[in-house]
């Protein structure tokens, strides 16, 4: 057989990505990328299965925090880490990536846990998931309310360990109405909106306080803004919606807590370390405020040696804000085309620094 009758097989692999942008669907073609990107913990589809048609994928298998001197090992060569909340992103972890590293992309909307200014140096960039997660915490700010308010959690356990003997009594497990009572909102972005929104159904009066003031949101939902002293002194329950930085580290201290009412109630699903967590234990314990319903902590996890554990006014959450079937996929797809719009030079949406 002749060479110019010779046949030859050239196989050359496409991926067909989709992006919507409000109503209009673009469509690319682009061929894999074999960068390595590195996954600190597993991660739900379509996570996984959009990195590994474009990259050399090397994801963690567990979904625990990795060791120090794990994540470090694990990351060394990486041009691309995903990261969560927990897993401290810092100068040593990127010195072990090397120069080849050129994006971190958060599996969160937080970012706290990443040095952003050691990134920024190095010319890294860092992105995170907002506008994914904002109504499914919203719906877990309310729950925390409610579960507070009315004792939801003390009164299922008595259900459970079978101490329910006399039916239906005229004083077990009183509460306070959430319907008509006042709802103070610190921070104002949008989960906080979303919660002030959310308020509307319980016929609550809102009150906030936020760095920045928006008069079209408080037209929109009829919402005051206060300072946040104010605030303190009138909100029935309080709920924080604010990043971590240096001017909300233990924003709510002991000062702020005692213009608390007596009969207000504390509620956290933005950043632990807002509160001034020992500030909070001791005005439980002297019943300077109702109680607390509480996502987030100081350091997570929290022991059973916690005093927030020890006390009945208390409602306890793992930290689940995003955590439905639907949001964590969600972040996770968000997550996942951070890193690959910005190897494939499309631009990022949710890009920090």
């Amino acid at each position: 057989m002749s060479n110019e009758n010779r046949k030859y097989k050239i196989k050359i692999e496409f991926h067909i990505i989709l992006i919507t942008e409000g109503r209009q669907t673009n469509y690319f073609m682009d061929r894999p990328i074999k960068h390595k990107v590195y996954v600190t913990r597993k991660i739900p589809e379509p996570g996984p299965s959009i990195l590994k048609n474009r990259f050399q994928l090397k994801m963690n298998p567990r979904v625990d925090v990795l060791k120090s001197e794990n994540l470090i090992q694990n990351v060394r060569g990486a041009y691309a880490l995903m990261c969560m909340l927990g897993d401290k992103i810092d100068s040593s972890v990127m010195d072990a990536a090397g120069p080849n590293l050129k994006v971190i992309s958060c599996y969160s909307v937080g970012y706290d846990h990443v040095d952003i200014d050691e990134a920024v140096k190095r010319k890294i960039i860092v992105t995170n998931t907002p506008n994914v997660l904002a109504n499914t915490t919203a719906d877990l700010t309310f729950s925390l309310i409610l579960a507070a308010a009315r004792n939801l959690i003390k009164a299922d356990r008595h259900v459970r360990t079978g101490d329910w003997k006399f039916g239906w009594t005229p004083d077990l497990f009183l509460g306070y109405d959430v319907h008509g009572s006042t709802l103070g909102i610190i921070g104002l972005g949008e989960i906080g909106t979303l919660v002030a929104k959310r308020a509307r159904g319980f016929d609550m009066k809102v009150i906030y306080h936020s760095k920045t003031r928006n008069r079209d949101i408080e037209s929109e939902l009829d919402i005051t803004y206060v300072s946040l002293e104010e605030l303190l002194e009138r909100s029935d329950f309080v709920s924080i919606h604010v990043s971590l930085n240096k001017d909300s580290f233990h924003m709510i201290d002991k000062s702020k807590i005692k213009l608390m009412k007596k009969t207000a109630f504390l509620i956290n699903t933005s950043r632990g370390k807002v509160i001034n967590e020992r500030d909070l234990i001791s005005a439980l314990k002297n019943n300077i405020i109702a109680g607390a319903g509480l996502d987030v902590y100081d350091n997570e996890p929290i022991s059973r040696s916690n005093g927030l554990t020890q006390l009945p006014q208390t409602v306890l959450l793992p930290h689940i804000g995003s955590a439905t079937f639907m949001t964590r996929s969600k972040m996770a797809e968000v997550a996942a085309n951070n890193i690959v719009n910005f190897f494939h030079k499309r631009g990022i949406v949710y890009k920090i620094n």
